[in-house]
């Protein structure tokens, strides 16, 4: 019986795309999937007829071949290159093709091409964290701060291949380099890692003394690190490539530094906003005055206190906040009067203080307009 045209089989033109084709090819998996196909006696053989022309097709040079000569190509003297028993696969198992498709469809996914050795693709390493705590003060100006880092570096000795001078890693016997072992299980072959190699797809035969081949070291490292102005609790900063090396030469991961802001004694932050509660005397609060506030910066501001203020009244001091972390300008800083109350007072502010409230029954808005409230309610309740 003589074999079909391979386009024919895929369902594609003769001058289909090699993504037409792989689409082709995808269809007629999904339709001869045996889970579909229990009760079809021929889909075993039409799906190892269509894994064999995707064989051909997905293949440029193979596929220049085919449109030349025909199925002539892969047949006696004319092909080189084919396999053992047939280039399209038709001596193989049922499994076996399905196994190919797999790969075909989902290696995209895995994150590797097929046929590609593990031991050949580095293994990154891990990243790091560091919490470091800072002023108000650094935040406010920014700074340039070393930090010592417990990490793991390349071990120098090997050159992060593990393998001592003179010698280098081998292919895993048990795997033969690809890093996975399959198992059968009915129509399916299933992978997993190769328990001898850790799935690295190589082995060791003489470890690097100093690595102990594992191609990296232990060592603490000094790390200038820029912290920005601005910065608040919470921010964080990528340094790439300042993590752990990789295994065996592979690349290194990132170190993440977190900030912590250090509360302040005179300052509360939110955000680019600063607050500062300043204590005023009480006859400051009641004849208006100035009084001298701190700022962040280290500098000082003199700020106007209006006759009659009250304890809570907040006043502004535009600018004179944090820096914006991203962007330009710089927050407000607001001082919040707390009206104190002298203490300790000798006889004579005593009779002073006795005099004064007597004096001023009627300087008291806020007091009369709350015992009015009182007295009101407690009529009411009455009737």
């Amino acid at each position: 019986m003589s074999k079909r045209d391979y386009y024919d089989v895929l369902g594609v033109s003769k001058g289909a795309t090699a993504d037409e084709i792989k689409k082709g090819f995808r269809r007629k998996a999904k339709e001869l999937h045996p889970d579909r196909n229990s009760d079809n006696p021929d889909a075993e053989s039409q799906f190892k007829e269509a894994n064999e022309a995707y064989d051909v097709l997905k293949d440029a040079d193979k596929k220049a071949a085919y449109d030349r000569y025909g199925h002539a190509a892969f047949e006696g003297g004319m092909g080189g290159g084919g396999r053992a028993g047939g280039f399209g696969g038709g001596q193989g198992d049922f499994a076996s093709a399905f196994s190919d498709v797999f790969d075909d469809l989902f290696g995209d996914f895995m994150g590797g091409q097929r046929g590609g050795r593990a031991g050949q693709r580095a293994s990154r390493g891990s990243d790091l964290r560091y919490n470091l705590r800072i002023s108000l003060e650094e935040a406010f100006e920014g700074l340039q701060k070393t930090i010592n880092v417990p990490s793991t570096v390349s071990c120098g000795s090997c050159n992060g291949i593990g393998a001592a001078a003179g010698s280098e890693p081998t292919s895993c016997p048990t795997c033969s380099g690809m890093g996975k072992v399959r198992a059968q299980q009915g129509f399916f072959t299933v992978e997993r890692t190769c328990p001898t190699c850790s799935g690295s797809g190589q082995i060791i035969k003489n470890p690097c003394s100093d690595c102990r081949g594992a191609g990296r070291i232990e060592k603490e490292r000094a790390l200038s690190v820029n912290i920005p102005a601005g910065v608040e609790t919470g921010t964080r900063i990528r340094l790439a490539g300042e993590g752990e090396a990789g295994m065996r030469g592979g690349p290194q991961g990132d170190l993440y530094i977190f900030i912590e802001v250090n509360d302040h004694s005179i300052f509360e932050r939110d955000g680019v906003n600063l607050f500062c509660q300043v204590p005023v005397s009480m006859s400051t609060a009641a004849l208006g005055g100035e009084i001298e506030v701190p700022t962040i910066d280290g500098g000082r501001s003199r700020v106007k206190i209006p006759a009659g203020s009250q304890s809570g009244r907040q006043m502004r001091l535009r600018s004179k906040g944090m820096p914006a972390l991203r962007g330009s300008g710089q927050g407000d800083m607001f001082i919040e009067m707390a009206v104190e109350t002298p203490v300790n007072l000798t006889n004579r502010q005593k009779e002073l203080l006795k005099e004064f409230e007597e004096l001023s029954q009627d300087n008291n808005p806020n007091s009369s307009s709350f015992f009015d409230r009182v007295k009101g309610f407690w009529d009411g309740m009455k009737s």
